[in-house]
């Protein structure tokens, strides 16, 4: 097997991404060597490539980036035994210690200790990447790989829902990227009775509507506040799901909500957002949810019965196809706007 591999990686704590030759990662007993065959491209890779405030207190030069993927396993350790050579994968990005009181109840997914692939440690822009036995996720037949390759985002999407209990409710969703975008059918699936969306990219607004929103608005639309509750008896959403990170869209979106609703905001802002808590979130009586990631394990059994359903399809949400070498042009894609989830092809030359 080759000794070397390429990879896209953060080479200096500036803004954009070097691709260079490095080592393929060496394997311990209980770890699995992963071939990339495809990796998405999400919202915290742009934090990281625009090198913002956020990704300058996170990221840690040199690193590979990215950390959506699916592949086959080449090689498994000596203590491995659940994952097999020639096994078609994803993975779980999230790395926990499986000691910290977190894990040991059930909380891995905000473990004390928590190593992000591709913030953290290294990650799937590259040909191989190797992963914990636990962390891998053996993708069903049914599951395209495509799909596979953005299962991490779209358990994002399903994590977010199914934490705000949307079921029979009204939702609002700020903030219609690859995530925001794949939240609707997944709201749907989940019994959601109105879904609106708000972005400030038409297109993104046009997307959502196919899947399933009943309302899209532009966030700059004056009186938008008003327009929302006049929608919902004046009282306000049920449900805020907040995927953007935008501060604005942050507090226009609680704004949205009726007092004693509950608001899940999974985005990451790219700095300090300032909000007035007592007016936003104290004396409203609002449930505010941090989301992060996905319950391990939960979320990915949850997120397959739906594709396999058929209730969620993600195919118009992957409007770019490109490969690893085509990454420039993949985040000037992102920075414009005019890709909702794009895919690498890492075994394309």
């Amino acid at each position: 097997m080759a000794t070397m591999m390429r990879a896209l990686c953060k080479v200096r704590p500036e803004p954009g991404f070097v691709e260079q030759e490095v080592r393929v990662p060496s394997i311990g007993p209980t770890d699995v060597l992963i071939r990339i065959e495809k990796a998405g491209i999400c919202g915290t890779d742009y934090h990281i490539y625009a090198w913002d405030h956020w990704a300058q207190e996170r990221v840690h030069p040199p690193r590979i980036i990215g950390h959506e993927f699916m592949g086959r396993v080449v090689e498994v350790g000596d203590a491995v035994r659940s994952v097999r050579v020639g096994d078609r994968v994803s993975a779980e990005g999230h790395i926990a210690d499986l000691t910290c009181l977190l894990c040991r109840t059930g909380q891995a997914h905000i473990c004390e200790r928590l190593k992000i692939i591709g913030v953290d440690r290294d990650g799937s822009f590259a040909e191989y990447i190797a992963m914990p036995e636990y962390n891998v996720w053996k993708l069903d037949p049914a599951i395209s790989d495509e799909f596979g390759a953005i299962f991490d985002p779209l358990g994002n999407a399903v994590h977010t829902v199914m934490a705000a209990g949307v079921s029979t409710r009204s939702v609002v969703i700020t903030g219609v990227g690859s995530v925001g975008l794949m939240a609707i059918p997944v709201a749907r699936a989940a019994g959601a009775a109105l879904v609106f969306a708000i972005d400030i990219n038409p297109a993104k607004l046009d997307l959502a509507r196919r899947l399933g929103a009943d309302r899209a608005f532009l966030a700059t639309q004056p009186g938008l506040v008003d327009e929302i509750r006049a929608l919902t008896n004046g009282d306000g959403v049920d449900v805020l799901l907040e995927m953007s990170g935008s501060g604005a869209a942050i507090d226009s979106g609680l704004q949205m909500v009726r007092n004693g609703g509950t608001a899940a905001l999974l985005g990451i802002p790219s700095d300090n957002v300032n909000l007035n808590l007592a007016e936003r979130i104290i004396f409203k009586g609002l449930t505010v949810l941090g989301v992060n990631g996905r319950l391990m394990f939960e979320t990915w059994y949850q997120t397959q019965a739906l594709v396999k359903s058929g209730r969620i399809d993600l195919r118009s949400i992957i409007t770019h196809r490109l490969r690893l070498d085509e990454f420039e042009e993949a985040f000037e894609l992102m920075r414009t706007g005019a890709a909702a989830k794009i895919v690498l092809d890492v075994t394309a030359s």
